[in-house]
């Protein structure tokens, strides 16, 4: 799979601070899956050949920094597929994280350069699909990500 990007003459977002892309990550299974929407056509992000890293689950209870490691790593996957920044993402897990969990992973994903859009069980996502939960989180970040400035220029064509 490649993707490409078409920018505008002006190039991209002047303001380094202005939103990035929003992907859908899928916490809930042994590694991650990464997947990013684009007009509602979501795909799952792989690394290149001879760069993949695997993204091991750490435990919900596993130290703050295993999880910062693991969504930074995630947030890198998509940013070198995409060519362009990401800053937000829905989270799913397997079951609904508790208050002190949801607390500590959105932390987390803040140290990694994520802005936490939604964190979820796979089924509130999904009841009864069968997609992939990575897929469905990405296109609910799609539709919660907050507007690109004007200016910077949308991601063409995923093929």
């Amino acid at each position: 799979m490649k993707l490409f990007q078409i920018e505008e003459p002006e190039g991209g977002p002047t303001d380094s601070g202005a939103p990035g892309a929003a992907i859908g990550i899928d916490a809930g299974d042994a590694d991650v899956e990464v997947a990013i929407s684009v007009g509602g056509n979501a795909v799952v992000l792989t690394d290149r050949e001879g760069f993949e890293q695997a993204l091991a689950v750490p435990d919900l209870d596993a130290p703050p920094h295993e999880w910062v490691e693991l969504f930074a790593r995630a947030r890198v996957r998509a940013e070198r597929a995409i060519a362009r920044p990401v800053t937000h993402a829905v989270i799913a897990f397997a079951a609904a994280p508790d208050e002190a969990a949801k607390i500590r992973l959105t932390s987390a994903a803040e140290q990694a350069g994520l802005a936490v859009l939604r964190l979820a069980a796979a089924a509130e996502l999904q009841p009864g699909a069968a997609s992939a939960t990575a897929l469905t989180a990405a296109l609910l970040a799609e539709d919660l990500a907050p507007p690109p400035e004007p200016g910077t220029a949308p991601i063409a064509d995923i093929t």
